[in-house]
């Protein structure tokens, strides 16, 4: 856990005193992941030591494409729904992490070109039904039109079972 800010005051008979507040830092979202960066897939092994969960998780509002090697998710609210995993990042390994799958991604932030955007969705925990909101990354918008006018959906919307 990250500490920011490192003391708070609280209030005491005689005056104040400095108790410590541990908090997890609210831009490090955990990421939604769906294709080869799942458990057991070619690209998890970047992951391995740097995270503190891994669970089941769903992306409502979106269908899967087989792209060439790897998946898409497209954005379709209404349409279906992405089966992956809810990956937690320890903190200390979460910026230099946040870079590697960026680059991975191919995604450039703010570049409608890109590969894959990263976004931040609500993805349901399969093992509460909590809404969880967290980093996605799917297909660049020039990908995702021409994945919808003749892309391979992927049946159920899960990778591995797919393959």
């Amino acid at each position: 856990m990250s500490i920011a800010p490192p003391w708070r005051c609280g209030w005491r008979r005689w005056g104040y005193r400095i108790l410590p507040v541990i908090t997890r830092n609210p831009h490090h979202l955990p990421f939604f992941v769906y294709g080869t960066l799942r458990s057991g897939e070619a690209n998890h092994d970047c992951l391995r030591g740097r995270t503190e969960s891994e669970e089941p998780g769903r992306l409502d509002g979106a269908v899967l494409y087989d792209g060439p090697g790897y998946p898409y998710a497209v954005e379709e609210p209404g349409a279906g729904a992405v089966r992956g995993e809810l990956v937690t990042v320890r903190p200390e390994s979460y910026d230099r992490l946040l870079l590697e799958l960026d680059e991975l991604e191919e995604c450039v932030p703010e570049d409608p070109a890109s590969l894959y955007v990263r976004v931040a969705r609500d993805v349901v925990r399969l093992r509460d039904g909590v809404a969880v909101r967290a980093w996605v990354y799917v297909a660049g918008p020039a990908v995702a039109e021409k994945l919808r006018a003749d892309g391979r959906r992927v049946a159920g919307g899960d990778w591995p079972a797919h393959r």
